[in-house]
């Protein structure tokens, strides 16, 4: 089931997010990277064309948002809102320019479902890129 955005607008970019927001309350929207799901928490890697955060979701907190993320795919298109916060001591992660912080998140919204990527969406530079036919049969892909 698809949400409404109604008035909820987008507060920062995925890749803008530093150590300076911690305690701001911020809605961000983008494509799904990844998702691992640990029980109670739910992680996400939320990204848009200015880089990726990584957003969490508990059961505790937010139960509705969470039992929503069971869902939710790679390439599901969300708007998250919720509080930044410094991540837990050990779990920073440094090839990350927002890998300090993540976003505790309060409401989730799908925006836009997604059918199975013919080959695995990475950032540039990643391995295990699908072959240079595939990539081209499927450029736009690439292209947004």
């Amino acid at each position: 089931m698809l949400d409404i955005l109604g008035k909820l607008e987008r507060t920062h970019s995925c890749g803008e997010l530093r150590k300076s927001h911690i305690g701001s309350n911020v809605v961000l929207m983008g494509w799904v990277a990844k998702k691992r799901d640990f029980g109670v928490f739910t992680f996400i890697d939320l990204r848009d064309r200015d880089g990726i955060t990584q957003v969490v979701l508990s059961s505790e907190t937010a139960a509705e948002a969470h039992a929503k993320a069971k869902s939710i795919r790679g390439e599901f298109v969300v708007a998250i809102k919720g509080t930044v916060v410094q991540r837990a001591e050990g779990t920073h992660n440094i090839k990350l320019s927002t890998g300090e912080i993540e976003v505790k998140v309060s409401e989730l919204l799908i925006l836009n479902d997604a059918a199975v990527p013919p080959f695995q969406l990475e950032v540039a530079g990643s391995e295990n890129l699908a072959s240079e036919d595939t990539r081209l049969k499927y450029r736009y892909l690439d292209l947004r």
